[in-house]
């Protein structure tokens, strides 16, 4: 069954049959496949969040300077060369195309604690600017990198963080801290890089607990998310702005939201929003001063679970799986009419320009929907182009989607023009 088949089922057990925000999709599959086994509950609200947010803009550290910058180009697309090695997985070598960069990857890890209690730990290799070359890094849990690929902005290990640092990618020194009164566990960036998202909670949403009946680690049923800052990077000031879990209804709703369920921007930069996959339409939608909107008309097909989000453009949006007219394909969704075009890829994780995405995919003839590497593939085009070698096969791997600390099963961090 493939990957997306089993989320796909997972929803449609929910009475409204609604839908489940950037990297680690087969993570939150496979958390829902080991419930549905060892519990028989079907409950998509509980779906690991392993997702490394797509960076959408970040401060250039320029010569020890705060250069706070849009990220610029808009829909258009700097011609760039591409560098593929698709026979290297996990890649050495820097993998890049049309401006967009694999900035870096982290491989996954459950570690366990006590005899109750684990953490999902990320062990990054981040691409250093100036050797073309990725770099391990045991110093952060979470990682969000820069258009450019030069700056990233990081949470040290311990969640949640009481500050967040600026990286410079070069030199591996992190340049400035912005101290946080809410304990940060998730970051996030605007597209045009002025403003920084991070997540609050009052516990660590990558902790993993086993309760009684339980044969492997599993997130909390429900959250410690608190509410979001709006940090403005240049100075490092923000609001924090309070969100409340719904009451428990007793029932898998109400509080049950995902252990990690972060907040991130919409694309114009006018609205935080986040997956609740609980909830009515699958996500909801505050302003800048943490008051609930109604769902903006451009955003209405977004969906959390999806990397690769709306085109530089705003016109287009990565959907989920299709696999109508191929083996494994996903659609792509015009943001104002709905309408659904199918394209190659099993997984959209990086749009390149407003008609090419990165994705994950299989081989042609492969029968394990797990053996996967990134491919760019274009919109209208049968043609795929391969730009890294196979991740290893999940199959008869233990742990969360064979995190046991396996190089095979690395996930991708990605930085846009």
């Amino acid at each position: 069954m493939n990957v997306d088949d089993i989320v796909r089922d997972a929803l449609r057990e929910q009475a409204a049959e609604q839908p489940p925000a950037a990297a680690g999709f087969a993570d939150r599959v496979l958390a829902v496949r080991r419930r549905r086994r060892t519990r028989r509950i079907a409950a998509a609200a509980v779906v690991t969040v392993a997702v490394v947010a797509v960076g959408v803009g970040v401060p250039l550290l320029d010569s020890g300077k705060h250069d706070v910058r849009p990220s610029g180009g808009g829909g258009i697309v700097v011609e760039k060369k591409t560098k593929a090695h698709p026979d290297q997985s996990p890649p050495r070598e820097e993998i890049s195309v049309g401006g967009t960069t694999l900035a870096g990857y982290f491989i996954p890890d459950t570690v366990k604690k006590t005899a109750e209690t684990a953490v999902y730990q990320r062990t990054y290799h981040l691409l250093n600017p100036k050797t073309g070359k990725y770099a391990k890094t045991v110093d952060w849990s979470w990682v969000v990198v820069a258009p450019g690929a030069k700056t990233a902005a990081v949470l040290e290990q311990d969640l949640p963080a009481p500050r967040i640092g600026l990286l410079d990618l070069t030199t591996g020194k992190v340049e400035r801290w912005i101290p946080v009164e809410h304990g940060v566990g998730g970051l996030a960036f605007s597209r045009d890089g002025r403003k920084l998202v991070a997540t609050t909670y009052a516990k660590n949403p990558d902790l993993r607990v086993k309760t009684e009946g339980d044969i492997e680690w599993s997130p909390e049923w429900t959250s410690s998310r608190s509410g979001f800052y709006v940090l403005d990077v240049a100075s490092g000031k923000g609001d924090w702005n309070e969100v409340k879990l719904a009451s428990d209804d007793g029932q898998l709703g109400g509080s049950v939201l995902n252990s990690r369920q972060d907040f991130a921007l919409t694309e114009d930069g006018l609205h935080v929003w986040s997956g609740n996959p609980m909830g009515d339409i699958g996500k909801e939608f505050w302003d800048l001063k943490g008051n609930k909107v109604p769902t903006p008309a451009n955003d209405k097909h977004l969906e959390w679970y999806v990397d690769a989000g709306k085109s530089p453009d705003g016109s287009l949006v990565a959907g989920d799986f299709a696999g109508k007219k191929w083996k494994t394909s996903s659609w792509i969704v015009d943001a104002a009419t709905g309408e659904k075009t199918e394209v190659h890829g099993q997984q959209l994780l990086a749009w390149v320009g407003n008609r090419q995405l990165i994705a994950w995919d299989i081989g042609k003839n492969d029968k394990s929907e797990f053996h996967q590497r990134l491919v760019l593939v274009t919109i209208g085009s049968d043609k795929e182009t391969p730009l890294s070698g196979f991740r290893q096969s999940d199959e008869g791997i233990e742990g969360e989607a064979g995190n046991a600390g396996d190089a095979g099963r690395w996930e991708p961090v990605f930085a846009q023009p």
